[in-house]
């Protein structure tokens, strides 16, 4: 058995080429939209593709199922109980597919979703497979999250999950698993950072695994879930209806300044993937600022109205490139074009730009320290916030500020901060974009003032 995983580190998951090295059949499981990375890899070690399998709906990215078939004539394998609108394989229980001297086994693993399948590659002649790639339903320290489908469905689901993991945990120890969510992604609870583990180190070490009734399992399995992005509400359906075909990723239109700023009088969003500090430079107003490390993939589905029509603003080709893949991941798919020239030639013609100041911690401190009552405001997670802030500061996750009533006036002074600058870039562009025109960005974050030495609030 041949295996090669490929690992968003943005979204936080994993997706995998499983091949037969006899036959040199092979599957692509999970696989995420721009599909020419598992193309490449199968091409390069001599792999047949036959299927692609999806182990549930997924809320986080957008499947590439659809494209393999459409571009390579594979086969779609996915739950029965997807219900997909579009011609796939539907698969239960105990259902096998063959790689020749491979079976691939179909587990029924409900729980991080109603319809969620695992898949347990078994050799030939094996007694018990010697991997299995278990999606949400069993990651590394945990499993995924059960309340993503709404409150009424948290229940029933963490009940589901507490009978899958038992279930799974009844393999030998020796077989290897393989998640797709891991550390990083929104779907998780609790979690290691590895990604890969086997059925005995689960059994030995995950807190679920020692839940000693229902109700404690459900405590674990719900505890310390992060808020998660807007975006989610809407990719489970754009799945089981079926994605747009892109036929690779698209090529986009280079755009003059000027038609850039007719297109966005139109309705046309712009976003800005630039770094922190180029955007606080100069960017044009009213834009998005969501530097690519932020990552675009998770703010721009958190910030912007989903399926809104973007132009982007990029450092260079290879940039651009990086925020497609990023956008369509996500279903972002109404990419209109790019500001030909970038910012320069933007302001070249004159056009309006608008500038954040960089504000540096040790001014910050001695603004305080002078009885300065400039409000700050820490856009980080609530993890984040209660592991220690700044005394005295405001706290709204970045997520929010598009939709939550702020306290305080538009013109109010307001020096704004992360952990870094990332989503700090982001704040600051929502801010601006909700009329708040006296707006500092803290250079450095959070991280800059805790290396400085200055005063840090503990939550309990």
């Amino acid at each position: 058995m041949l295996i090669e995983s490929f690992v968003d580190e943005k979204l936080g998951n994993s997706s995998y080429l499983v091949a037969s090295e006899l036959t040199r059949q092979a599957v692509v499981i999970d696989p995420e939209r721009d599909i020419d990375r598992y193309v490449r890899v199968a091409d390069g070690l001599g792999l047949r593709l036959t299927h692609t399998l999806d182990s549930h709906l997924h809320a986080d990215f957008v499947s590439g199922a659809r494209e393999l078939a459409a571009q390579y004539g594979v086969l779609i394998g996915a739950s029965a109980e997807a219900r997909l609108a579009f011609d796939h394989l539907p698969l239960q229980a105990r259902d096998e597919l063959s790689l020749g001297d491979l079976k691939i086994q179909v587990v029924a693993t409900p729980g991080h979703t109603p319809e969620h399948i695992s898949f347990a590659v078994v050799p030939e002649k094996a007694p018990a497979p010697a991997a299995i790639f278990t999606g949400g339903a069993l990651i590394v320290g945990g499993a995924a999250r059960t309340d993503l489908l709404g409150h009424h469905l948290t229940g029933p689901l963490t009940h589901l999950l507490y009978e899958t993991i038992h279930e799974l945990l009844r393999y030998p120890d020796d077989v290897a698993v393989y998640p797709t969510h891991g550390a990083g992604s929104f779907c998780n609870a609790p979690a290691s950072t590895d990604r890969v583990t086997t059925i005995g180190r689960e059994r030995q070490s995950n807190p679920l695994a020692f839940a000693e009734s229902e109700k404690e399992f459900a405590e674990w399995a719900l505890a310390n879930l992060p808020s998660y992005p807007t975006y989610f509400a809407y990719l489970r359906a754009v799945n089981q209806l079926g994605p747009t075909i892109l036929n690779g990723l698209p090529i986009l239109e280079p755009l003059s300044p000027r038609v850039v700023r007719e297109r966005m009088a139109q309705g046309i969003l712009v976003v800005d993937t630039r770094a922190p500090r180029e955007f606080a430079s100069g960017h044009i107003p009213n834009a998005y600022g969501i530097p690519l490390g932020a990552p675009l993939v998770t703010w721009a589905g958190w910030v912007i109205p989903f399926r809104a029509p973007l132009i982007l603003v990029g450092e260079n080709a290879n940039a651009r490139e990086k925020a497609v893949r990023q956008l369509i991941r996500i279903g972002y798919d109404d990419l209109r074009g790019y500001l030909d020239g970038g910012m320069a030639a933007w302001e070249n013609e004159g056009l309006p730009v608008t500038r954040v100041p960089l504000m540096s911690v040790a001014d910050l401190h001695g603004a305080r320290e002078r009885g300065d009552s400039t409000r700050v405001l820490d856009v980080r997670q609530d993890s984040e916030w209660q592991a220690g802030h700044l005394p005295h500061a405001m706290h709204v996750e970045g997520g929010r500020l598009p939709a939550i009533e702020l306290p305080m006036p538009n013109a109010e002074p307001i020096v704004v901060h992360c952990a870094h600058g990332d989503r700090s870039t982001v704040a600051t562009s929502i801010l601006e974009r909700r009329g708040f025109g006296n707006v500092r960005l803290l250079d450095g974050g959070f991280s800059a003032w805790q290396a400085a030495g200055y005063p840090v609030t503990r939550e309990g």
